[in-house]
């Protein structure tokens, strides 16, 4: 099979709108059938839905009280109260309870006196069907409760039980047929072989239809020999209304996606102006839509959103509707290619009156970044980015008020703090009215320091030493922030090389990292660990671009390490909880002050409160004696 290209750069809008219009030309109608009314939340009404009876379907009590002939009341007042006898003038009535003849008007038990069994005393008279509900105040019979191509809210069932109806006809579902693709995939979870991939997307795909009103049929995953995907996709498209095919879209020799489609159907467009997503794959087969989205986590998904949910909800009749859009200020640059509109997850928090956005990682194979992410930035095509402080758009995939209690915090990375934003959620849930989060953002401590610096974050972890001193942290804030912030002490952590098992390559002190057999894996500019490897080096005389792989920069201890049990570096420099998560050996270098900078304005907040509450609890100090390498 001969490479391919991607046969267009079509902008989303109009690749959408192609491939919406030749679906109209081909998609039959959904059958419609027969349901209990009490199962319809979430279901497409197939034709009107008319009451049977009428609700309530008699005169009815809206109080607890006495029924009344109301002729009999009007000479009442305080001066003359009028005395009524049960079973002449009066029945005793409950909510909801018939309102038999003759009586007419219902008077509320707390306004009686009763003088004797069966013989009461009122003051106000009754006005003819005071607190009575007429027969059909809700519904009338013959009235239409729901039109067709209505979707069923949970509040409609009540409506249309109350209207004496207790079968509807609806539509029915979407059938949503998902075929994960690749050698290199499994779905044997207990175990997973050197070479291979969970299959994560099409489990995350089934959840999405089912989640919109759909059925979804997923498929173990296929191999990568032609004709098993031929048969496996014409075996799904003869059962379901679409097909998802997972991975094969791109242009690789063993990328069959595209070709197969176009051999039993035909390819409508095969790459969209979209990053990540570009190689997304529009095709018709057997008059059905057929869609191969990319395999990388973050490329399916943004695929998904943008694409297959919108021809779902074609097909089921619905509106597609757009998230609400937010403004705020982005925390660090962020630069784009001018060819595709490059789409960004973003964490969100409120710093002050200010909403900050924090890009998050933006590999298409992150799934943490849209596990972790409140929106999407979008960045349009043509252009070259933004810069740090700008405004910009984002469409929100979290609720605003959980935004709103988010401490976000930017800065150096450390495991405790996944740690804390648990404690702090699973604390405030029990104990606040709103539950406190953690948003934390890994730029390292320089980047967290300029973040504070310009508004950007309520916290910044840091561990900077003062080569001067020997200090950590306070020298830092006195010299890039000034007397308006100050530092919440934190915990004393081991930095430390960390190896292979066993250390087979004999690592002994930081004088190793420049032996020519010693591959070394980096931390980014301007974090702690950087600047504490670069004061080692200098002490020992050692030049940058003697150790190879100097250049090589991970954003997290815990990524420095997976690069080490990777088998990628021989040694990184990391602290020891991070070593001993990923089963590596460890050289102390020694312990140092893992801190929080934060504005005098924000030390008192609600936020910070419980972060620091947190940060002292004996939850924490138990997790991080199991961890080790810490000191309180």
């Amino acid at each position: 099979m001969s490479r391919k290209i991607y046969l267009s750069n079509t902008d989303l809008e109009e690749a959408l709108s192609v491939y919406l219009a030749k679906l109209d030309v081909i998609l039959p109608s959904l059958n419609k059938e027969m349901i209990p009314a009490w199962e319809a939340r979430g279901r497409m009404t197939g034709s009107p839905i008319f009451a049977k009876i009428s609700s309530p379907n008699h005169n009815a009590s809206a109080m607890d009280g006495i029924m009344v002939i109301s002729e009999h009341t009007y000479a009442a007042s305080e001066t003359t109260p009028v005395l009524l006898k049960e079973g002449l003038d009066f029945a005793y009535v409950n909510t909801g309870n018939i309102i038999m003849d003759p009586y007419d008007a219902v008077i509320m038990i707390e306004d009686l006196v009763e003088i004797a069994p069966g013989e009461v005393r009122i003051i106000d008279p009754a006005s003819p069907w005071q607190h009575v509900r007429p027969i059909g105040e809700d519904i009338v019979a013959g009235e239409m409760i729901l039109p067709e191509n209505h979707v069923i809210k949970p509040m409609d069932i009540g409506a249309i039980l109350s209207g004496g109806v207790k079968e509807i006809q609806v539509y029915e579902k979407v059938r949503v047929g998902i075929m994960p693709t690749g050698n290199e995939i499994s779905d044997h979870y207990d175990n997973l072989e050197k070479g291979k991939i969970f299959d994560t997307n099409s489990w995350t795909f089934k959840a999405i239809v089912e989640n919109h009103g759909g059925l979804a049929e997923r498929i173990s995953p296929v191999a990568d020999d032609y004709d098993k995907l031929k048969a496996a996709l014409i075996d799904l498209a003869a059962r379901n209304h679409i097909v998802v095919v997972n991975a094969g879209s791109s242009a690789g020799t063993k990328d069959y996606a595209a070709d197969i489609i176009a051999d039993l159907g035909e390819v409508v467009l095969h790459g969209i102006a979209i990053k990540p997503g570009k190689p997304t794959i529009l095709g018709i087969v057997s008059n059905k839509p057929v869609i191969g989205v990319p395999g990388y986590p973050g490329s399916a998904f943004l695929v998904f959103e943008e694409i297959v949910l919108p021809v779902i909800q074609k097909m089921q009749k619905i509106m597609v509707e757009r998230a609400p859009k937010v403004s705020a200020i982005l925390s660090r640059r962020v630069v784009s290619s001018l060819k595709y509109r490059d789409y960004v997850r973003v964490k969100l928090g409120k710093v002050g009156d200010e909403l900050i956005a924090t890009p998050l990682s933006r590999g298409a194979g992150v799934t943490m970044a849209i596990v972790k992410a409140d929106g999407l930035m979008i960045i349009p095509k043509n252009s070259e980015g933004f810069d740090a402080g700008e405004e910009v758009k984002v469409e929100l995939t979290s609720d605003m008020s959980v935004i709103e209690n988010t401490l976000v915090s930017i800065g150096s990375h450390d495991l405790i703090m996944d740690l804390i934003g648990n404690i702090m959620a699973k604390k405030t849930q029990l104990i606040s009215k709103h539950t406190r989060y953690l948003s934390s953002a890994h730029v390292g401590s320089m980047g967290g320091i300029m973040a504070l610096k310009r508004g950007e974050a309520h916290i910044a972890p840091i561990h900077l030493l003062d080569e001067e001193t020997g200090a950590y942290n306070r020298s830092y804030i006195a010299r890039y922030l000034g007397e308006d912030f100050t530092l919440i002490k934190g915990v004393r952590r081991e930095q430390g090389i960390m190896t292979l098992p066993g250390n087979p390559k004999g690592i002994l002190s930081v004088g190793d990292l420049a032996r020519k057999d010693v591959a070394f894996v980096n931390r980014q500019k301007g974090s702690g660990t950087r600047i504490l490897t670069d004061y080692l080096l200098r002490k020992e005389n050692l030049e940058n671009k003697l150790i190879k792989g100097y250049d090589r920069e991970m954003t997290t201890h815990m990524a420095v390490a997976a690069a080490v049990e990777s088998g990628t570096a021989d040694a990184g420099i990391g602290v020891y909880s991070a070593a001993k998560a990923m089963g590596l050996d460890f050289i102390s270098i020694g312990f140092e002050d893992y801190d929080f900078a934060v504005s005098k304005a924000n030390y008192d907040t609600e936020l910070v409160s419980e972060f620091i509450d947190v940060l002292r609890s004996e939850e924490l100090i138990d997790i991080m004696k199991e961890l080790g390498g810490y000191g309180i």
